[in-house]
């Protein structure tokens, strides 16, 4: 193996919803990756940039915490995130209005896995060893887990578990690469729900940010060769 490599990840409105609303007609996988050679210093890094914008050491990022106070703290690490050439970032953003599970003969569940390793598998280059860590969502994750890690190995033939070599869930609040995944997916999110721009300034902001780095409208699919910031935006289609 060449080399070893950790997924970071998170979702938003991942559970599925009898009655569809703006605030979570959106569901959005997303994930951050990181050669783990460099996983130490960027840490360190990102603990340095808190420091520099007043935030308490331990306190978590977290999209619903972007507020104008802690707009530039925000604003410095999604900057971050942009400059620093070791990490890339893919998401895969779903309209609820759009899902027909009877239709396709599957659950909600089966939906959710097939979503999952579609968003992983563009990280994986069986070259490379991975370790996948999710957030921790319900007391019920390991099975998910299990799941998914079986999926993606069969679908790499990995039946040694060489290149998807672990697959674990983590808290949000003990790993600052999920909780910088959870701002990015946050902002793409609020993006597609107010394409026309929210009632938050500061989380507007954000996105307006992303915006400018990317050139992107974060509402619509990337090419599947954009290797720092890369988005499927699903459309009724497996």
């Amino acid at each position: 193996m060449n080399e070893l490599i950790n997924i970071y990840c998170d979702e938003s409105c991942h559970l599925e919803s009898s009655a569809i609303t703006v605030n979570n007609r959106y569901m959005v996988l997303g994930a951050i990756a990181c050669p783990i050679k460099d996983k130490d210093a960027i840490f360190q890094e990102i603990k340095e940039i808190k420091r520099q914008n007043k935030l308490k050491e331990f306190s978590e990022i977290k999209w619903t915490k972007v507020t104008r106070n802690k707009l530039p703290a925000y604003e410095a690490l999604t900057n971050y995130f942009f400059s620093c050439e070791q990490l890339s970032f893919r998401a895969i953003i779903i309209d609820k209005n759009q899902l027909q599970h009877d239709k396709f003969n599957h659950t909600h569940d089966q939906f959710y896995y097939k979503m999952y390793w579609q968003m992983l598998e563009w990280f994986i280059d069986p070259k490379n060893s991975y370790h996948i860590y999710l957030d921790i969502k319900d007391t019920q994750g390991y099975l998910k887990i299990e799941k998914l890690h079986e999926v993606l190995c069969n679908s790499h033939h990995d039946f040694n578990k060489q290149v998807v070599a672990r697959i674990q869930e983590v808290r949000s609040h003990e790993n600052v690469l999920i909780q910088l995944a959870d701002l990015l997916i946050g902002s793409i999110s609020y993006a597609n729900r107010y394409p026309q721009g929210g009632q938050s300034d500061a989380k507007q902001r954000i996105v307006d940010l992303i915006k400018s780095r990317t050139g992107l409208s974060l509402v619509r699919s990337t090419s599947l060769g954009a290797r720092k910031f890369n988005l499927f935006n699903w459309e009724g289609r497996l």
